[in-house]
């Protein structure tokens, strides 16, 4: 495998971390980029990525990919790369399906000396203890001796153009110390930014939950200030601007925590924990906290509404934004949703106005009809729940036309310009 002339890698799931992979080991190998969904594989050979990831051009100039939604094409890689969701089930139980599914498709397609790649984020343990078991009754291999396994675990960042696969380092591990060195180098290849070896998969599993844990955690922390603040009548972001002028205080803000890691992670880990005998108490507490937020800013909204004399049932406001982080069209997991849910419950018409996410998939996920644009004159409320740049662009005078002659203005992201909204998270 030292060869790399040999090398044929086949990364399995084209999503937010798939094909940005794929397109990048498609610089330096030949790539096959497989995905079980064929609307996904027709749009990407049409050079369209609906995630947004990957821009056009870069699509279309990539000569040495293929994109296909047929397994049989697996057997000719000896480098098979899992990057599919790993999400929660209704419990928040780890729901490792996906990754069980995509496994026994590598499974069917191994050979002797390959090599499978894990990037999906599970619980220390999981590489070794769910998926191996599936690779060998899938191969009829031995894991260790007639193929093997690494992990290095995903650090895509949706929506982010500053930070890409190749200048952030990489956590890589391998099942042998040779097959250590040999996914090390593989990844060397093409992160300019340099990798680092763990000592073994559980190491590099651990790695990848905590990071997404601590953010969570951090951000539960200036939430729970946040709603001690407001108590107090005092502006959270200027307590928070002072207290960063020290040079070790982490800049954290207070907000909505969704989408697929930060809100999901965390779960993974407790989840082992509990089946080690440990009942994690700060992590839960967190997350407890983090998913409350958007009932919290709905009673906010409300209150501020009643200041106003407004009538709440039968009102109309006006929420910008649903997907789970801004410049981004990634709804899953979307924390903006409990707002919604929220304001329905008291008797509100909410309308939801999102020009980054996809009304189909808004529809199937969260059964909500966005509006192609919002009618002027008609709110009593407007939520800017999402920082999406268009929305942060829009002059005061644009945002008020939206408004009825007495309203609300509601700044969860802490974007707008002093003196325009009423309140603020």
């Amino acid at each position: 495998m030292s060869d790399f002339q040999s090398i044929r890698i086949g990364v399995i799931g084209l999503g937010y971390v798939g094909l940005p992979l794929a397109i990048e080991f498609s610089k330096k190998f030949a790539t096959l980029g497989y995905d079980i969904n064929s609307e996904r594989i027709s749009e990407l050979q049409l050079g369209v990525d609906s995630t947004r990831e990957v821009k056009s051009d870069e699509l279309i100039k990539a000569d040495n990919i293929l994109f296909s939604n047929d397994s049989q094409l697996l057997n000719d890689c000896n480098f098979l790369i899992i990057a599919v969701p790993t999400p929660i089930d209704a419990n928040k139980k780890p729901d490792l399906r996906p990754l069980i599914s995509a496994s026994q498709t590598a499974g069917r397609a191994l050979r002797e000396n390959d090599i499978v790649i894990y990037e999906s984020t599970v619980y220390p343990g999981a590489t070794e203890e769910i998926c191996v078991p599936v690779l060998e009754k899938a191969s009829g291999l031995s894991f260790n001796s007639d193929f093997f396994c690494g992990y290095s675990p995903e650090r895509i960042n949706p929506g982010d153009a500053a930070h890409r696969i190749p200048n952030i380092i990489k956590v890589t591990s391998g099942s042998t110390p040779e097959t250590a060195n040999i996914v090390d180098n593989l990844y060397r290849a093409i992160i300019t930014a340099g990798t680092f070896k763990a000592s073994s998969i559980r190491v590099a599993e651990a790695a990848k939950v905590i990071e997404n844990t601590q953010r969570d955690v951090n951000i539960a922390l200036v939430n729970e200030l946040a709603l001690i603040f407001n108590r107090l009548g005092i502006d959270t972001m200027e307590v928070l601007q002072a207290a960063g002028t020290k040079w070790n205080f982490l800049p954290f803000q207070p907000g909505l925590v969704g989408g697929h890691c930060i809100g999901v992670d965390p779960y993974y880990l407790t989840h082992k924990a509990q089946e080690v005998g440990y009942h994690p108490e700060m992590i839960l507490a967190g997350r407890r906290l983090n998913d409350d937020m958007g009932r919290y800013i709905a009673s906010e909204i409300i209150k501020n509404m009643l200041k106003k004399r407004i009538h709440v049932a039968g009102s109309r406001i006006l929420i910008m934004g649903l997907t789970f982080k801004e410049n981004c069209p990634d709804l899953r997991n979307s924390a903006v949703i409990n707002i919604v849910r929220e304001l329905e419950s008291f008797g509100s018409g909410v309308d939801v106005f999102d020009p980054w996410a996809d009304n189909i998939e808004a529809e199937s996920l969260y059964n909500v009809r966005m509006v192609e644009q919002p009618a002027v004159h008609s709110y009593d409320a407007i939520v800017f729940a999402v920082a999406h740049q268009d929305f942060v662009q829009l002059a005061a005078d644009d945002i008020r036309s939206y408004c009825r002659d007495n309203a609300v203005i509601y700044d969860v992201k802490n974007v707008l310009q002093e003196g325009i909204a009423d309140a603020r998270l």
